[in-house]
Formats: C-alpha cells, sequence, structure tokens
C-alpha cells in the first residue's frame, strides 16, 4: 500500500478517544481508508511476535488471534479486517515455520502493512499504545503520532465513574491522577518526528479539529456531531504539582 502515513491516535483511557476515533473511522471510510478502533494488532505483535518465535519457527497464531477477537474492533469493517488479519497471520506462520520470515521487526512491519493492504490509507486507535512508545515506533515507523489530551480532572472523575468489570480502574481521585500522569510521561520523554496533540475541548470547540484536518489532510469538519461536547469537570480540589506541571507541558506541545 501506498498512501499517506499511517496515522496512530494514542490517549489516556476517558479522555475522548474513542469519539475521535469513531470521527476518524468516518472520514477515512469515505476516502477508501481504514481506521480501525481497539484494533491493536501492533500491540498484539510485540507480545507473540518475537526474535525467540521466529527462532522456534513458532508464531503463536491462536494466542493473537484469541487476543484481537476477545474484543473485537468497533465500527464498520471491523469484522472484515479480522478476517484479512487472520489470513495474514495464519500466511505468516506457515513463513515462520520454513524459515522464510527473516527477523521479528521485519516481521512485524510486514504484518501491519498486509492487514490494511488494501486500504488507501489506515490508522489505529488504541489506549495502551502510549504504555509502549518505543515498540511503537519500531513497529510503525513511519506512522503520524496524534495524542489526544483532556484536563486530568475531567478524565479523572470519568475514570471513577466508569462501570462494569474495570479491574485497573484506580480507587480513588489522587489515584485516578496519579494514573494519569504515568500514562502520559512516557510522551514526554519521546521525541517521535512526525506528531500533533490535540485538547479535547479545543476540538469540541472546532479549533483543533481544524488542525487536526491540516495533519491528516482530510476535512473532518462534517463529522464533529460524532464528538462529545460536554464541559470539563470542577476539580474539588487543586491539582497536585506534578499533574499540573505535565499538563502545561502538554499544553506547551500543542501550541508547538
Amino acid at each position: 500500500m501506498t498512501g499517506p502515513a499511517p496515522l496512530l491516535l494514542l490517549g489516556a483511557q476517558r479522555s475522548g478517544t474513542t469519539a475521535l476515533a469513531s470521527l476518524l473511522e468516518a472520514a477515512f471510510d469515505a476516502v477508501g481508508g481504514l481506521f480501525t478502533i481497539n484494533g491493536k494488532l501492533p500491540y498484539v505483535l510485540h507480545r507473540w511476535c518475537t526474535e525467540a518465535d521466529v527462532r522456534g519457527r513458532h508464531l503463536r497464531v491462536d494466542e493473537m488471534l484469541h487476543a484481537l477477537r476477545r474484543r473485537p474492533p468497533y465500527g464498520r469493517g471491523g469484522e472484515r479486517w479480522l478476517a484479512t488479519v487472520e489470513d495474514v497471520l495464519r500466511a505468516a506462520a506457515a513463513e515462520v515455520a520454513a524459515g522464510a520470515a527473516g527477523d521479528a521487526l521485519t516481521l512485524r512491519r510486514d504484518l501491519v502493512r498486509r492487514a490494511y493492504a488494501d486500504a488507501t490509507r489506515y490508522g489505529e486507535k488504541y489506549n495502551e499504545y502510549l504504555l509502549e512508545l518505543d515498540r511503537l515506533a519500531e513497529t510503525v515507523p513511519d506512522a503520524h503520532w496524534v495524542l489526544l489530551v483532556r484536563h486530568p480532572a475531567d478524565v479523572a472523575a470519568s475514570t471513577l465513574r466508569w462501570s462494569g468489570d474495570r479491574p485497573w480502574r484506580p480507587g480513588g481521585w489522587e489515584a485516578a491522577l496519579d494514573k494519569w500522569a504515568a500514562w502520559h510521561e512516557p510522551w514526554l520523554r519521546h521525541d517521535h518526528p512526525h506528531r500533533t496533540v490535540v485538547e479535547y475541548g479545543r476540538l469540541c470547540a472546532g479549533e483543533d479539529l481544524r488542525r487536526l484536518s491540516q495533519a491528516t489532510g482530510l476535512d473532518l469538519a462534517p463529522y464533529a456531531g460524532l464528538l462529545d461536547g460536554r464541559p470539563p469537570a470542577e476539580p474539588p480540589h487543586a491539582l497536585p504539582a506534578h499533574v499540573e506541571r505535565l499538563w502545561q507541558e502538554l499544553l506547551d506541545q500543542r501550541k508547538a
């Protein structure tokens, strides 16, 4: 596949990434592209397509397909994409068994390209990518990263309201803010050359949607209704100093 650089949407949980991903999915689909929401193929490959697997001539397709299908990607094209991924992974397993796959990093890069080969352009959102940026940069080296940030108080409040079986949900306000900080610190340490920071409030207001349209080369305005423009929560008290510092650094990067 040739075309625009892959777009990887990053962000902490409860930052609005699923809403923005739904917007991007619609915009990509309109031009023959494919934007998967929680497809998580690179995340899975980082765990089950290693040098040890290649040396052992054993690509663990069963584990990967179980992980991909346990919580399948949202939206249009998801099931069709998963079928393509299964074909791609099974073919790669045969190559690995025959000793014809080369090294693991080259194989991971090739598998991602093959998974999206029928699309004019592609992208993906998965929150946990934010925790493994070094490996992500290796596997999809030409990607444009978009980080969606949201006020830490709003994220913490939404996280604590989150219902369902969420064993990773923090138990209180301070823990939720500390988790927000831990998810963003890797971004501030990384120097990936192609990246854009957008802020959710300004995105809903239109300012950052215009910036993102310029960054992607797509007119995103027709899909603005897919965003949730609720105002940020009022924090019950001042943010801890380390959280406030990180938040201001992220806003400074947005302006850069």
